[in-house]
Parts: structure tokens; C-alpha cells; sequence
């Protein structure tokens, strides 16, 4: 497999780090974080509705780009390494492939068009389960000539800032997928660990919702769904290997300039290897995540999800030790919180939990192997 970027990708990269490293500075997202929203909408605008991120891989017959997954996941990264509080995972990586997956072609036609224009979007599932799907919050019931929708999601990323929020619910022994209108329910923002994410809880007690509402066209379940769902976790992937690039310009940036015994502590051997281990882990996670961006659409499910579950459980635990070691390089100053390596470590604390924890997808790697070494 070539994982050689093209000209094309490298200029989506570099154009990407450019802008988030002049718009999602360290102060800017400390505004963010204090203003407790989890969301910077003014720069959300300007990628969403001005450059059309949110188009990059959404067909063009629904209004986007048609591009891929490589050029989705490069995106990610980007924004985790300047811990940019978007709802682009959200958006692009959840909701958008879950209505190409399971959409009515009305249904598409006009929530991806919106979705392609920069408006926000998100679902209300499980998000800390590997499979999201696994325990629905919500029941619906058909009503007339519209349905009738009754539940609850504790936790939904990025639901206040989300123009279009979906909802599955159990429908007759089935699933089925719910667009909510503006303003649907009751909403509350939650307080959060990370600051750069919004978390949002959504209940429906009960609503009625017009036919028009419903987005499947004749009910999905699991499998339907199953390339919505390695979108979302390759996409959290790529951003959290993104943030542990983004803990380590920091931390190598203060090393650089601190000086002990009259040099600087990065000239030190100790610190010198301690750094360059966590260079080889960033070239293997990376490596393995864009290899399943390359691959995403060619291998099979199956195969896919491995790959997929271990990227997580890659990044995952990169981000957590990157940001863990920012803090020891940064000594006494690193727990303090004018520096920025706290942010990063939250970041790594919540967003470990987020579509199952790393001993959920080696789980799902070691059932995979020693089920196929059993068939033998």
C-alpha cells in the first residue's frame, strides 16, 4: 500500500496547519475553555462555512467534494494538534457517513447539502461504547402521519452547537434514524474535564416528529451502520494523534529554551531519548491510521475494524504518555496552568473514554485473532 501523500493532500495538510496555528492559538482556546462552551464558533464559521471542510468527503452529488478518508483524517489531525474547539469530528466524522450509510436519498439530499454548506451536526448515541448502537436511548412509535420519539442520551458531543441532531431509536423491533428540527427537546450543556469539547445531554419527553423527520428509509441495524462507525473512531484516531504531536511541539519548544547547568535541558542525553521514543510511536501510529484511511473502502469489514482498533488503542495511549511526559519535561511549571501540557493531558483523559477505552479495542482485536485461530 502506497501512503505516499499526494501534492493535492500535502497542500490540504499544510494549508490546515497554517490556518488552525494562526486562528487556534494557546490563547485562543484558553478563551474557549473559560468561557465553558466547548465550541469557537467564529472559527467554526470560517472552516465550515468559508473553506468547506465539512465538504471534503461528502459526494459531489450531495453538494461536496467527493474526496476521501485519507483527506478527512488529515483534517483531524490538524485540529487536534492545535486542540481547536470544533464540531468537526462530530460532523464530518460521525453524522455525515452515518446518513450516506443509512439515508433515504431525500434524506441525504438535503442533510448532507446542509452538512456541505458548514452546518454542525452530530448523533445521540452511546459515546463511550464501541459500539454505539449497542444500547439505543430512545423509543419511537408511528403517530398518525409522523412518529412520536421518547428517551434520553446523557452525553452527546457537540449537541448545542449542532444545527442537525440525529437519533436513532428502537422502531418495531428495529432502528431507525431520526433528524431532530431546531430546537427538539431539552437540551443542557455539561460540565466538562476537557474544555475543548462540548458534551451535551439531549431528552425527548416525548416528542412528535413529522414523517419527514425519519432519515433511513426502511430501518438499518448494526451492519448498516458499521462504516459510520470506524469513520468516527479513525477520525478520533487522528486526533488524538494529532494532540500528542501538538503536546510535543510545546514541550520541545520549552526544553529548547530552558536552561540548567548552563545549557539547555534538550541537549541532555536522557531527554534527548525520551523524545525520540515518542518520535518512532508517532511515526507507527500514524502510519497505521493512514494506512486504514487508505484502505477504508477496499478491505473488508472485518479487517477494517482491526486495523481501526488498533489505531485507537495506538493513539490513545500515545496522546496519554505524550502529554504525561510534557509534564515531567516541563518539571515543577508543567502542572501549573499558564503552561499549556494540562490541556493536553485532559484531552487525553477524556477522549480515552470516548467510543470504548483502549482495553475495549484490544479486546475486539483478541476475540478477532483467537476467533479465526479457533476456526482452524
Amino acid at each position: 500500500m502506497d501512503l505516499v501523500l499526494s501534492d493535492d493532500q500535502k497542500m490540504i495538510r499544510e494549508e490546515a496547519t497554517r490556518l488552525l496555528a494562526e486562528r487556534s492559538t494557546s490563547e485562543r482556546v484558553r478563551e474557549v475553555v473559560e468561557a465553558a462552551q466547548g465550541v469557537d464558533a467564529e472559527l467554526w464559521a470560517t472552516i465550515a462555512g468559508e473553506l468547506g471542510w465539512c465538504a471534503m468527503a461528502i459526494p459531489e452529488a450531495f453538494g461536496g467534494l467527493g474526496l476521501g478518508m485519507t483527506e478527512q483524517v488529515l483534517l483531524m489531525e490538524a485540529v487536534g494538534r492545535r486542540l481547536a474547539a470544533l464540531p468537526l469530528w462530530s460532523t464530518s466524522c460521525m453524522a455525515a457517513p452515518l446518513i450516506a450509510a443509512v439515508g433515504g436519498d431525500t434524506a441525504k439530499a438535503e442533510l448532507l447539502g446542509r452538512i456541505a454548506g458548514g452546518e454542525a451536526a452530530t448523533v445521540a448515541w452511546d459515546i463511550f461504547a464501541v459500539d454505539p448502537l449497542a444500547h439505543i436511548g430512545f423509543d419511537a412509535r408511528a403517530s398518525g402521519d409522523g412518529y412520536v420519539i421518547e428517551g434520553r442520551a446523557a452525553q452527546v458531543s457537540d449537541l448545542l452547537a449542532a444545527a442537525i441532531v440525529l437519533v436513532p431509536a428502537q422502531l418495531d423491533g428495529g432502528l431507525a434514524l431520526f433528524a431532530l428540527p431546531a430546537g427538539t427537546g431539552n437540551s443542557a450543556l455539561l460540565p466538562t474535564l476537557d474544555g475543548t469539547r462540548q458534551i451535551g445531554e439531549l431528552t425527548l419527553d416525548p416528542v412528535a416528529l413529522p414523517a419527514s423527520a425519519r432519515v433511513d428509509a426502511a430501518g438499518f441495524d448494526a451492519a448498516d451502520a458499521d462504516a459510520a462507525i470506524a469513520s468516527a473512531m479513525l477520525g478520533l484516531a487522528a486526533e488524538q494523534i494529532g494532540a500528542a504531536c501538538g503536546v510535543m511541539d510545546v514541550t520541545l519548544d520549552y526544553i529548547a529554551s530552558r536552561v540548567q547547568f548552563g545549557r539547555t535541558i534538550a541537549s541532555f542525553q536522557a531527554i534527548k531519548h525520551r523524545c525520540a521514543r515518542l518520535e518512532v510511536d508517532f511515526s507507527e501510529a500514524r502510519s497505521l491510521v493512514y494506512g486504514a484511511a487508505a484502505g477504508f473502502d477496499a478491505t473488508s469489514p472485518a479487517e477494517r475494524g482491526m486495523e481501526i482498533a488498533a489505531a485507537r488503542a495506538l493513539a490513545g495511549d500515545l496522546l496519554y504518555r505524550a502529554s504525561e511526559e510534557a509534564i515531567q519535561l516541563h518539571g515543577g511549571v508543567g502542572f501549573t496552568w499558564e503552561y499549556d501540557p494540562h490541556l493536553y493531558f485532559k484531552r487525553a483523559q477524556a477522549a480515552s473514554c470516548l467510543l470504548g477505552a483502549t482495553h475495549a479495542h484490544l479486546g475486539l482485536i483478541a476475540d478477532a485473532l483467537l476467533g479465526a485461530e479457533e476456526a482452524r
